[in-house]
């Protein structure tokens, strides 16, 4: 998953950081959030929660390139001596899998309650809210309109030899697509479409914005990102169409979820449910990540052209399934893309 080096750097990074905290701060005072939302979206509604609850909010955030992985390893080496309070994710298969291991702690947070039960945790150890969306970048300068992709499987065709970008897939809501891909389509045909990827010269680069913004700069013509990445490149004025393919657009919420036998369980629990209510979905909306309100009590008129699974045919996944198939979808793309 990750190499030598980063796991020593992630691990150094984050004992530095909870070390000198600690030392000044006592528990019950302070929470503790691993996150791997995006900072710029998550700095602020953190800072908010500490204004209004009185609590200090002591953040560890993500790296891109090895986004939501780093602080999932590091959740399970801490495993014995929790130091993290509540694990703010960005996709929804690692959380499953940190459920599985017994690393989470229940809570059914009242803000949670209106959520649909496809979007909580059976024993309540997690809730999923605010959606991003994998979608097909496509640079309109280097792409005719005739000839735009609608479908995951028209990147492998000839004509974008060399001239689709994405992310390594073993990081991030790019190793989330495979796995689901593996659950809703079966091994062969999802073996067969990144075959055929690979095959294409499918370019890897370092995350999603990166895709986005080569995209954007015109480096590729093509790319495979997340709406929030592609939202910032179409602010920006670039040159670039979202495509969302019906059936095979795949709708990845974040989550939510208390660490068991955590530092500060009461804290926990006040931004647990601050992050679920309705005013924190409609700022992640609003805000340049554009994501989208999976609480029923939020209107999603007021945030058109918000895309959503009631407007695009999703991807029928089913995430439970999908995580069972991430340690095969990994090894798979580790062989076949020669990564490690």
């Amino acid at each position: 998953m990750m190499n030598n080096a980063s796991v020593a750097i992630t691990t150094l990074v984050v004992g530095v950081f909870l070390a000198l905290v600690s030392c000044r701060h006592d528990p019950a005072a302070r929470v503790v959030v691993y996150c791997a939302h995006d900072r710029e979206f998550a700095e602020q509604i953190l800072r908010d929660f500490e204004k209004k609850s009185g609590l200090r909010v002591d953040v560890v955030y993500d790296t891109e390139a090895n986004k939501s992985v780093g602080l999932y390893d590091t959740l399970i080496r801490e495993a014995d001596e929790p130091r993290c309070d509540v694990h703010w994710n960005n996709e929804i298969l690692a959380t499953i899998r940190l459920q599985r291991q017994g690393l989470l702690q229940a809570y059914a947070s009242p803000s949670g309650m209106p959520f649909p039960g496809e979007f909580k945790a059976p024993d309540a150890t997690w809730t999923a809210f605010a959606a991003r969306a994998r979608v097909i970048l496509v640079n309109t300068e280097k792409v005719r309109a005739a000839e735009m992709p609608k479908s995951l499987r028209d990147l492998t065709d000839a004509r974008w030899r060399g001239q689709v970008a994405m992310a390594k897939p073993l990081f991030g809501t790019t190793a989330t697509q495979a796995a689901c891909l593996f659950q809703a389509w079966g091994d062969d045909k999802a073996s067969e479409f990144y075959r055929k990827l690979r095959g294409n010269d499918v370019s890897l680069v370092a995350g999603n914005k990166q895709v986005a913004v080569d995209v954007g700069a015109g480096r590729y013509a093509i790319g495979l990102t997340d709406t929030d990445d592609a939202a910032a490149e179409v602010a920006q004025g670039r040159p670039v169409q979202l495509v969302f393919p019906q059936g095979e657009t795949l709708f990845i919420p974040n989550t939510v979820a208390m660490i068991k036998g955590c530092p500060n369980p009461e804290g926990a629990k006040k931004l647990i449910d601050y992050l679920l209510t309705p005013e924190v979905e409609i700022q992640l909306a609003k805000s340049a990540s554009r994501q989208i309100p999976l609480n029923p009590k939020v209107s999603l008129d007021s945030f058109k052209p918000l895309v959503t699974p009631t407007t695009v045919q999703p991807l029928r996944v089913n995430f439970f399934q999908a995580a069972d198939r991430w340690p095969e979808s990994q090894a798979f793309l580790t062989r076949e893309f020669g990564l490690r």
